[in-house]
């Protein structure tokens, strides 16, 4: 399974104003922009891992999954969420020739945390041996950055403020995240469930 962004979250849905107003950023001088883009670039890695670490897209934007085998052919769990369409499933030959399946042979059942591509009828297609499958879909939770719960918002600026602070620092190991981000995002990781109980 490899999902892939096709589409990145674009500069004017990052909230640059408000960054450099939590950091308290000088203004006026005539320089302004002359951080934007390492800005940006810890805006987009704070975005990247509170994603990793949720399961959740926060800004809508456009993926792909390829897959070689179902898991279930009655529906296949999809590894992002909230998924608010999905707009191609295209079957690979082992040759490398592609068909798009009929919206008629498969429907999205809408979850907040385990969205499912789910066969229409009884079952989805069979993959052809050597072959796999192409899920095009649209996943976030809001369309910019406006539209965004509070608490995750906020996450996102307070880990890109503590990437912006630590910025020389190489002592930080094992994807160390503050506290206070880590709390806000708590309420949004899925639970897994495993022999021993919610893991």
């Amino acid at each position: 399974m490899m999902l892939s962004e096709v589409t990145p979250v674009p500069e004017a849905a990052l909230p640059l104003a408000q960054f450099k107003a939590h950091l308290r950023l000088g203004t006026g001088f005539g320089e302004d922009s002359l951080q934007d883009e390492v800005l940006f670039g810890f805006l987009r890695a704070a975005l990247a891992a509170i994603e990793a670490r949720t399961g959740k897209a926060l800004i809508t934007r456009g993926f792909e999954l390829e897959i070689r085998h179902w898991r279930d052919r009655a529906g296949m769990v999809l590894p992002i969420a909230p998924v608010q369409i999905v707009t191609e499933v295209a079957m690979r030959d082992g040759g490398g020739g592609e068909t798009v399946l009929d919206t008629a042979q498969y429907r999205l059942e809408r979850d907040s945390q385990r969205p499912r591509l789910c066969a229409a009828g009884s079952l989805l297609p069979a993959i052809a041996p050597g072959g796999s499958v192409r899920i095009s879909l649209q996943a976030g939770m809001a369309a910019d950055w406006g539209a965004l719960p509070a608490d995750l918002g906020q996450a996102v600026m307070l880990l890109a403020a503590h990437y912006y602070e630590y910025r020389a620092d190489t002592g930080l190991h094992g994807g160390c995240m503050p506290f206070g981000v880590t709390s806000l995002i708590e309420r949004y990781r899925s639970l897994r469930l495993s022999l021993g109980g919610l893991a």
